[in-house]
């Protein structure tokens, strides 16, 4: 509503004006109220309407010149010539801000798009598998994050990713849009998640090699991407994971709805050297209507005004019933009404939910 209104500052100014010029000692000026109508009509008006504003203004002057008779006053004159130069500056800043504006959108349309070209529109049904996915950018201006998620149906059942690269910009972009191409090479014929993980781990490791002396970077041992790895093979009604140090997925069965904690977390990847009895991976049933919610330390970490981490499980629980689009239609509205609309960190969330049949 507030939006909506701001439009009509630049009328409301000019209307003060006359009033002021009309209805007050000629001491008081109105030249202030009809600078700031112009300027105002600038920066919120398209450039028609920027013109009209500082006619407009300067007709008002002129107008009361006349009617208090100060046609043949020098300082009236210097005054009106000021409004003339305030108003043609309006018009060049109107049509500043509007090439600023443009340049923005094709920013973000280049942003959206090299976003769609690392997160790949992910299939509704896999399988016997039914998925849906949601991302949410902190600013509108900064689409461009290191989260990230995958799904593919491979020989060995349907794998999902999720991870989170460290660091955002275009390094964090880069880096994410490599982990998921080599989730993508080997995801087909890895034999298990350990030996997934264990190339995914090799690809990171080698790609944050090759940047050690970026100004102004992390040193590479900071360069690292938490990743959880999800396999619902076709036969059997289990889902199995392998967390790389990145936040439990939620099981969402008959109502209720349980962390999948790990029994051995391996580190992020990037951060290999540190597991040393290998990779473990966690066996959990996984039966038709089941739900698997995978998501980034962004959801988690959402505060409140009062700086309340956002309570995941226990929003969750009362949408376990839903299908997949409607839980994460539900999960994005709420995390909005829950930040304020102030969102600090970006989030990506990935539902998979078996269908009957195995």
């Amino acid at each position: 509503m507030r939006g909506r209104l701001l439009p009509l500052l630049p009328t409301l100014l000019l209307l003060i004006g006359l009033l002021i010029g009309l209805f007050t000692p000629r001491a008081v000026r109105p030249d202030a109220f009809l600078a700031t109508a112009m300027i105002s009509g600038a920066a919120l008006l398209p450039l028609w309407a920027t013109v009209l504003t500082g006619v407009g203004a300067c007709g008002i002057f002129l107008g009361l010149m006349a009617d208090f008779d100060a046609l043949r006053d020098a300082t009236a004159y210097s005054e009106l010539a000021t409004l003339v130069a305030i108003a043609a500056f309006a018009v060049f800043f109107n049509r500043l801000l509007d090439r600023r504006a443009h340049q923005l959108v094709q920013v973000r349309s280049v942003a959206e798009t090299a976003q769609l070209a690392v997160l790949h529109p992910i299939p509704r049904h896999l399988g016997h598998v039914t998925l849906e996915s949601l991302y949410l950018a902190a600013a509108a201006e900064a689409r461009i994050g290191g989260d990230l998620y995958e799904a593919i149906r491979t020989p060995h059942g349907v794998r999902l990713l999720i991870g989170d690269v460290r660091g955002k910009g275009l390094l964090a972009m880069q880096a994410a849009a490599m982990l998921l191409s080599a989730f993508r090479e080997n995801a087909h014929d890895a034999p298990d998640l350990p030996h997934l993980a264990c190339r995914l781990e090799t690809s990171v490791s080698r790609n944050a090699a090759k940047y050690p002396e970026v100004p102004g970077s992390e040193v590479v041992a900071e360069r690292f991407a938490t990743a959880l790895l999800a396999e619902i093979p076709d036969d059997e009604p289990v889902v199995r994971t392998l967390s790389c140090g990145h936040p439990p997925p939620l099981l969402l069965h008959r109502g209720e709805v349980r962390e999948l904690q790990p029994a051995a977390p391996s580190p992020p990847l990037n951060l290999g050297d540190l597991v040393s009895d290998g990779y473990h991976v966690d066996l959990t049933p996984f039966h038709p209507g089941d739900q698997l919610l995978l998501y980034t330390d962004g959801v988690t970490e959402t505060r409140d005004r009062s700086g309340t981490f956002y309570p995941l499980a226990e929003r969750v629980r009362s949408w376990g019933g839903e299908a997949p689009h409607q839980l994460l239609d539900h999960l994005h509205r709420d995390l909005i009404a829950y930040s304020g609309g102030a969102l600090d960190d970006d989030i990506a969330a990935l539902v998979a939910r078996r269908r009957p049949g195995l």
